[in-house]
């Protein structure tokens, strides 16, 4: 044999003689392996939220209240009243800024509207008798003033509200909202049956009443679409109703209720939020707004924005709702801040930062 020969033989002998020691090492009396077990898995302490819970609470006069209650009971109250067509868990379609809600300490609650979800219907309840639901359930949870938010369809019953406890309230938010003042909406002179007529397919198909434009800046947030059309579905089906537009025409024709209830005594920061191309709550209704408040109200209005300016700049408006009105949500170099309002005027103007969350920009 060769002198490699012997080597290759003596580097076999000394390699497997190093197995046998590491093996006996590795394995106990039983002939099994005694290594460490992996890691042990991860599994949560408590549950995530799938979203609001529907709660409900029986009234005075033996009619039950449906409402939801998210947050922490020590956070800042928020009465979230959405728009025509939505159920008292609507407030869930604005998570996708639910750690910044959360981090500004806001409390959102959400009563919900006659005929909508889990709430019968009956035609003889008007928006004076939401106003008086809405403090019942209020009163029922333990909260005394609240900061109110109102959206589209949801702006006459805030001004019901304002007029009825003007003194429960601490800040009105109205975005986008429907003012029961000034011109009465197109519609109004349909009769009940063509107005049923003209609203019923839309009812019927929640893809239809939740239909965005495609440019719209909501088509960006993920699953705000589906959770849209899940709303729809629960808001006309809920109590096996099959989409029956009385409700929603009941509703409607109050819309077309005039004179709006007097404001005179509201004494509050006001804040009036409207999207430049809105074509349904248009931009001059800011104005008409302005003319039924009696003190001067902050506005915000969006060139971005049209009838979703609510979802755009939802980040904006949990700012200005958790008492920081004074300053400007914006993206500036890749990182969310919250400027001082000259401050963010001054970078946006010189286009060193945009209106809101980088959320909105990353999902360009």
């Amino acid at each position: 044999m060769s002198s490699n020969g012997h080597a290759r033989t003596a580097a076999f002998a000394i390699g497997a003689a190093t197995c046998t020691v590491l093996g006996a090492l590795l394995v106990g009396g039983s002939g099994e392996v005694s290594a460490s077990p992996p890691p042990e898995p991860k599994v949560q302490d408590e549950f995530d939220s799938l979203g609001p819970a529907v709660r409900a609470a029986k009234l005075s006069d033996g009619r039950t209240a449906h409402y939801s209650d998210t947050g922490e009971k020590d956070g800042k109250p928020v009465l979230f009243i959405g728009g025509t067509g939505t159920s008292a868990r609507a407030s869930h379609m604005t998570d996708f800024f639910r750690s910044t809600r959360e981090d500004l300490g806001l409390r959102l609650i959400s009563v919900e509207r006659n005929g909508f979800g889990d709430t019968d219907y009956d035609k003889k309840l008007g928006k004076a008798d939401f106003a008086k639901d809405a403090i019942e359930v209020l009163d029922k949870i333990g909260v005394d003033d609240v900061s109110v938010i109102a959206i589209s369809g949801g702006g006459p019953y805030a001004a019901e509200l304002a007029a009825r406890a003007p003194g429960r309230i601490s800040q009105l938010h109205l975005a986008a909202a429907l003012p029961p003042y000034g011109d009465k909406p197109a519609y109004c002179g349909l009769s009940d049956d063509a107005l049923a007529a003209a609203v019923k397919d839309q009812i019927k198909d929640p893809r239809k009443w939740w239909a965005f434009p495609d440019d719209s800046p909501v088509k960006s947030i993920p699953g705000f679409a589906d959770t849209a059309y899940e709303e729809g579905a629960r808001t006309y089906n809920q109590r096996g109703q099959q989409a029956d537009p009385a409700p929603q025409v009941h509703e409607q024709k109050l819309y077309c209720q005039r004179p709006g209830p007097d404001l005179s005594k509201l004494d509050a920061p006001v804040y009036l939020y409207g999207g430049k191309k809105d074509t349904t709550v248009p931009p001059s209704t800011l104005k008409t707004w302005q003319e039924a408040l009696p003190g001067k109200a902050k506005v915000r209005t969006y060139a971005d924005s049209g009838h979703d300016v609510q979802y755009r700049h939802w980040d904006q408006i949990l700012v200005d709702l958790a008492g920081h009105g004074d300053r400007t949500v914006v993206c500036k170099g890749g990182r969310t801040r919250v400027l001082v309002a000259r401050e963010a005027d001054r970078f946006v103007d010189k286009g060193k930062a945009t209106l809101g969350s980088c959320a909105w920009v990353k999902k360009k």
